[in-house]
């Protein structure tokens, strides 16, 4: 060890000096949370099957557009602002919608014009 290194009481990046976790006394139970808690689980733990069961497959606007045969002019100008679900996936604008959520507005708006129900 250099005079300087031992005047400052520094052994790190040598070679004679021990392991990191030996010289910082680190026991390996002391590593990682003291008290961790577990993600919540739904029944029959498959986490996937339930929420495409709920949504369906998520969509991009084109999809959308080709499911309700239009453009995605369309359904930004038209269908969003009549409350076609979507979700807002970032600031920059990108929307994400789910199949079946889409399909039920679809059905929910076909409902109201048959009883005579008015859209907005």
């Amino acid at each position: 060890m250099s005079a300087r290194h031992e005047a400052e009481g520094l052994k790190y990046g040598l070679a004679e000096t021990a392991k990191a976790t030996e010289t910082l006394e680190f026991s390996r139970s002391d590593l990682g949370q003291r008290n961790p808690q577990h993600c919540p689980q739904l029944p029959g733990g498959n986490h996937s099957s339930v929420s495409s069961g709920l949504l369906g497959e998520p969509m991009d606007i084109g999809q959308v557009a080709a499911l309700l045969g239009c453009s995605a002019w369309t359904v930004r100008q038209r269908y969003l602002p009549q409350g076609l679900p979507h979700l807002r996936a970032c600031a920059s604008g990108k929307l994400v919608f789910f199949r079946d959520q889409v399909i039920g507005w679809i059905l929910k708006r076909q409902q109201q014009r048959q009883k005579g129900g008015q859209l907005r």
